[in-house]
């Protein structure tokens, strides 16, 4: 899946890399939507990705036991205040059941004199490809520290 997301950034950048010398400023923006997946209630502590784009949710468990970490798709100012809490999150998994993830990407170009760009790029990924995304509905603290 982050190769798919890179993929996406490189195709975005190689579109506006003709512009180069002319570029006054360059905003990407990508937004990860899950479809599809089972409804989950799990817990867990929130911590940045690696790289510092987006949370990932670790120490997962559910009434069943221990799961694995997920990556957290949701609002990042919503999350970014849970940073080190224990949460009860629900929402949609990609890992159990026939998930989809839709990535779509935005990168807006602003050149001058005026000459803006914009280029627009959308992937669908399903079945074993999709990895282990978490779709955040809601989030609720459970304590202010995590194991």
């Amino acid at each position: 899946m982050m190769k798919l997301i890179g993929a996406m950034l490189c195709v975005g950048a190689a579109c506006s890399a003709g512009l180069v010398a002319q570029i006054s400023q360059t905003e990407t923006k990508s937004k990860i939507t899950v479809e599809d997946g089972k409804e989950v209630l799990v817990t867990g502590c929130v911590a940045p990705a690696i790289g510092g784009k987006g949370f990932i949710l670790t120490n997962v468990a559910d009434k069943k036991g221990a799961l694995h970490n997920y990556k957290l798709v949701s609002a990042d100012s919503e999350l970014s205040k849970h940073v080190g809490h224990r949460v009860q999150l629900s929402g949609k998994v990609t890992d159990q059941g026939d998930a989809k993830i839709t990535v779509e990407t935005k990168v807006k170009t602003k050149v001058e004199p005026g000459d803006d760009k914009e280029t627009r790029g959308k992937a669908h990924v399903e079945g074993d490809e999709v990895g282990n995304y978490l779709g955040v509905k809601s989030v609720k603290m459970i304590a202010a520290i995590c194991p």
